[in-house]
């Protein structure tokens, strides 16, 4: 008989006390085949076929992103978080212009510049390329995320991501608004849980928002979202197809703390209670910025996204009208804000999609049958996904190929040009290329404008830029007033052909993105008659 079959449970002889065996006295190990099978079960979540139409979403970001879509503001905000990591201080004033410097001014994403900052410091252009490709990605796995939650359908949530990616895709460029969009998307994920019974995802937020408040100034519109879910849970009734179920007391408490947090988080800056203004200035206080920058315009329905935004609101009011679909009050009224705000400014589209998708992933969920992991299969999914990394890996956009897109974009060639040549000042750039400027000559070398827009319309000089470049009447006083010497223009821009033809404006250099003008030195005058003789003459 072997040591382990001995009977372990005997009374003592000396106490009478009842000795129990290893095993009853301590919980079993896991074994061998319960490790492997927990193992196994996290690869089939992994290479489950949802994760493959996740892997679809991010194949197609990819794609988009080598594209290396660059905001003309992208620059500034590099060089932004460039000089906040160098000198360990955050700017009060304009260290970047000429012509409103030192007027107050704060980095009010600041987070996001030094993010920014990071990945290029990391990778130059190519690290940069990666910070698009994973934010990009990561916002478009929320926003399948929370479709597949509201609608309990993975293949509703991504059909819905599909149609409503062909207006998101357009506004993923380098900037920290993709923070902000993230953010957001969290944010209703958040809630949905909550809404749902899952009540520790909303203890996160309060967190998010200490970040969100210093990346981007779009976390009022997350607060605005939490507010939305707390009210519809104030009553109940129900009115037609709209449903509005109270939340129970508990809730209503968590809840109600969450957002307290969350305003408690929003003044810990480095500006303190001033970042969180900057929203309420945008809103307010900048009539000229939002009637001529091209993001503040009302949606262009003439334009193939506008048609296709159009198409798809008219498609949500015949199917409601047809089908009847019951809707709770916050996904109704989220829904109707987006859209109305998507209508007055295109540049508020991101918020239709996120706010649109539980909408349609839900309407969508009628027809799309459900995933049945019965079906499933987890090894060619896995091959799949391991080819579709490999590949996006492989492919990844050399920094030749970066360079060569920037060009395109961006005054590369006359900059170099500024460089090596002895260009008088000031010089006058276009709206567009001062944010390059400011990261490719660093600001030792001031800008006319750049895409601050703020700044230059509270320090006055927005108006004049716009009276210059619209040639308008008091253009070329405008020039003569700032005492420009050379301007750098985009090659496509009306005044091009005007100062072709101005005789006192030479252009000293052109290429298929830029041209740069010099103003003409007067010649000198005629010398004096009774001087002009030659010697010896009356």
């Amino acid at each position: 008989m072997s040591e382990s079959e001995v009977t372990v449970n005997q009374v003592s002889a000396t106490n009478g006390v009842t000795l129990r065996s290893t095993a009853e006295a301590c919980p079993p190990a896991m074994t061998f085949e319960q490790s492997a099978s927990g193992f196994l079960e996290l690869l089939r979540r992994l290479f489950s076929f949802p994760a493959m139409l996740g892997m679809i979403l991010v194949g197609g970001v990819y794609l988009n992103a080598r594209e290396f879509i660059v905001d003309p503001d992208c620059w500034w905000h590099i060089k932004t978080g460039q000089l906040i990591l160098a000198t360990h201080h955050w700017p009060h004033g304009d260290p970047y212009s000429y012509t409103v410097a030192g007027h107050p001014w704060l980095s009010y994403e600041w987070g996001g510049d030094v993010v920014l900052a990071l990945f290029a410091r990391w990778g130059g252009l190519r690290g940069l390329e990666a910070f698009l490709i994973l934010v990009a990605g990561a916002t478009l796995l929320a926003l399948y995320g929370l479709a597949t939650i509201c609608a309990k359908n993975a293949k509703a949530g991504f059909v819905a991501t599909i149609v409503l990616i062909a207006l998101a895709l357009p506004s993923f460029s380098l900037r920290p608004q993709m923070l902000g969009y993230l953010f957001l998307i969290l944010t209703l994920i958040a809630l949905e849980l909550f809404r749902q019974g899952k009540r520790g995802a909303l203890w996160f937020l309060p967190i998010l928002f200490l970040v969100w408040v210093n990346t981007h100034g779009s976390w009022i519109i997350g607060l605005g979202t939490v507010v939305a879910y707390w009210f519809a849970g104030l009553f109940e009734f129900q009115l037609g197809n709209l449903e509005v179920r109270r939340w129970s007391q508990p809730d209503r408490v968590r809840l109600s703390f969450v957002f307290l947090m969350s305003m408690c988080a929003l003044p810990i800056t480095p500006y303190g209670i001033e970042l969180c203004t900057y929203p309420f200035q945008v809103a307010s206080s900048l009539p000229i910025s939002v009637a001529n920058i091209l993001e503040w315009q009302p949606m262009p329905f003439q334009m193939p996204g506008g048609k296709f935004f159009l198409a798809l609101i008219l498609a949500f009011i015949v199917l409601q009208v047809i089908f009847r679909f019951a809707w709770r009050l916050e996904t109704l009224a989220l829904f109707l804000f987006g859209t109305a705000m998507a209508v007055i400014h295109v540049r508020f589209i991101l918020l239709f999609v996120p706010f649109s998708a539980p909408v349609l992933a839900a309407i969508l969920a009628r027809w799309v049958p459900a995933y049945n992991r019965a079906k499933d299969q987890f090894i060619l999914n896995a091959v799949l996904m391991t080819a579709a990394s490999v590949a996006m890996i492989y492919y990844f956009p050399s920094r030749a190929m970066l360079e060569d897109k920037v060009a395109v974009n961006f005054p590369v060639g006359a900059v170099a040009y500024l460089d090596h040549h002895d260009v008088p000042g000031p010089l006058l750039n276009t709206y567009g290329f001062g944010g390059y400027l400011v990261w490719a000559r660093g600001p030792q070398h001031k800008v006319f404008i750049d895409g601050r827009s703020e700044l230059y319309e509270a320090g006055g000089l927005l108006n004049d830029y716009l009276q210059v470049l619209d040639i308008k009447p008091a253009g070329l006083a405008v020039l003569r007033f700032y005492g420009i010497k050379s301007l750098l223009l985009d090659r496509g821009e009306p005044l091009v052909t005007v100062l072709n033809a101005l005789p006192d404006w030479q252009k000293v250099y052109f290429d298929n993105r830029s041209v740069i003008f010099v103003r003409r030195e007067p010649a000198a005058p005629a010398a004096d008659s009774k001087t002009s003789k030659p010697a010896g003459q009356e």
